[in-house]
């Protein structure tokens, strides 16, 4: 290879270091063009293009690695797989991905543990154990190894079959914890928090309580810690920006299928009602997808005030691009429905941007007892860098009260474009619920929508076991005994007006 060669491949990875995708792509290509053998180039490029969001691309890059002889083609396998499943939705080319590494590589623990998390995802839970059981055989000291087989103890302790009734299993799980031995921070918060479900299946509240409060203080070593002061100022930002807004503007080209955009607080129950919907015939589940948090990062400048900038003309491509995106995902059985749901409870923060792409959207707002959802919060590990709120009880109370505040203003300014699905009513009363909202869809009633737990689907939420039972209420009410332990996320919420002395919502 000649010098030159040698400098300009060392600048194409400092641009990816830095994160400067654009460009990174860009030198990458070059490079290719001319060194088209380079198989470590080729997988240089399908990362960068996985993390841009360009699946076919990153999918193409990738077969070349392979076709050039990479060296360790099962990561290959397994980063194809992960954009097969996560933003193709194509769990079957998935699978078949992941039995490939492991079929190059039997021993290779990051594919096994993700076959064993798509087989879950897909409620194939028997199978799922069988690959998470895999992984606990070989006795690993140190390194990813031994973080895979620490994971995968972790997820057969949540798995149902299990997470009551398995005495050793907890137990193996409760030594692995306190061990001194070597597992990266943020998996060893996931073995606490299997150790606290597992704890509360068995009802030991005061011990479940103090598994979940172990993870957390893991969890939150891994990104910056939550600002009050911070989160006021950005729904300030939000709330001007809204305000400012065009008073009208041009809809957004039509399409087979409209997107219905379903968010809120996390643990509030936008899985719920998605399943639900899933099972009309009209209505496609899309799940998490990336499309408006890529895209508002992408934008010049900060978000909101980068807003002010879009012109009609970039406005109605990116509604075009959004629907390019969106027709991968429909099969063609279902090409005929009338919705697609666009599921990430983080997109309550974007949907100014979401509303000037798309005028006409329509949005389904999540909420839930604000104790029930604080405590669901902080049971389940968050990225600590999206939601720095979720591992500290007066932080979600905290961030709770200025979601709502921001929330309040959209309601005013999208009026009827917007629904609140209230988790607790629709549980107690199913139907009461879903009536108005498929009316509000202009969808007929359709009884298979009660019976969302037995339709296909992969579930790729912390709510996958949930939403594979029949619809039950015990979620409702379930912080009560954990009363004694939540004093700063009921001082929290009460100073902010948002539940009563009894802890029932007050607004």
């Amino acid at each position: 290879m000649d010098a030159q060669t040698q400098r300009q491949r060392h600048e194409a990875r400092q641009l990816s270091d830095a994160g400067r995708l654009a460009e990174a792509i860009a030198a990458f290509r070059h490079l290719l063009a001319r060194t088209p053998q380079w198989p470590e180039g080729w997988y240089e490029l399908g990362w960068l293009l996985r993390r841009q969001g360009a699946a076919d691309e990153a999918l193409a890059a990738y077969a070349e690695a392979l076709a050039q002889g990479v060296e360790a083609p099962e990561e290959v396998h397994l980063n194809r797989a992960v954009i097969q499943t996560d933003l193709l939705h194509d769990h079957a080319a998935a699978e078949a991905s992941l039995r490939q590494a492991l079929a190059l590589a039997p021993g290779y623990a990051p594919a096994r543990l993700n076959l064993g998390n798509l087989l879950e995802d897909l409620g194939r839970n028997d199978e799922a154990e069988a690959q998470y059981r895999a992984l606990l055989a070989p006795p690993v000291a140190s390194g990813a190894a031994a973080d895979a087989r620490t994971e995968a103890l972790a997820r057969l302790l949540t798995l149902p079959a299990l997470r009551a009734t398995d005495e050793a299993l907890l137990g193996e799980a409760a030594a692995a914890a306190r061990s001194g031995a070597p597992i990266g921070p943020l998996t060893r918060a996931n073995l606490w928090f299997a150790i606290g479900r597992a704890k509360e299946a068995r009802r030991h509240y005061d011990d479940a309580f103090e598994a979940f409060a172990e993870a957390n203080r893991f969890a939150a070593a891994s990104g910056p810690p939550y600002s009050p002061e911070g989160m006021a100022r950005a729904v300030d930002a939000l709330v001007a920006s809204l305000e400012a807004r065009p008073s009208s503007q041009a809809p957004a080209p039509a399409g087979p299928l409209e997107p219905l955009f379903i968010c809120g607080m996390f643990r509030s129950g936008s899985t719920l009602i998605e399943q639900v919907l899933a099972a009309h015939p009209q209505v496609v589940a899309g799940g998490e997808r990336p499309f408006f948090p890529q895209l508002a990062s992408r934008l010049p400048g900060m978000y909101p005030a980068a807003l002010a900038a879009l012109d009609p003309t970039t406005l109605q491509a990116l509604a075009a691009d959004y629907r390019a995106h969106v027709a991968r995902l429909v099969p063609a059985s279902r090409a005929q429905a009338r919705w697609f749901t666009d599921k990430r409870p983080d997109n309550v923060l974007l949907l100014d941007l979401v509303t000037r792409v798309f005028p006409g959207a329509r949005i389904v707002l999540t909420r839930r007892n604000p104790i029930d959802n604080g405590l669901s919060v902080f049971q389940q590990h968050l990225d600590q860098r999206q939601a720095p709120y979720g591992s500290d009880l007066r932080a979600i109370g905290h961030y709770s009260a200025q979601l709502r505040r921001w929330e309040h203003h959209l309601e005013a300014a999208l009026g009827d474009r917007l629904r609140v699905f209230d988790y607790d009513a629709f549980v107690n009363d199913p139907e009461g619920v879903l009536r108005p909202l498929l009316a509000w869809l202009g969808l007929d009633w359709e009884p298979r929508c009660l019976a969302f737990h037995a339709q296909p689907s992969s579930v790729k939420t912390a709510s996958v076991h949930q939403v594979r039972r029949p619809l039950y209420a015990d979620a409702s009410g379930r912080w009560r005994p954990y009363a004694a332990h939540l004093r700063p996320l009921i001082d929290a919420l009460r100073e902010a007006g948002m539940v009563d002395a009894s802890g029932l919502p007050s607004s």
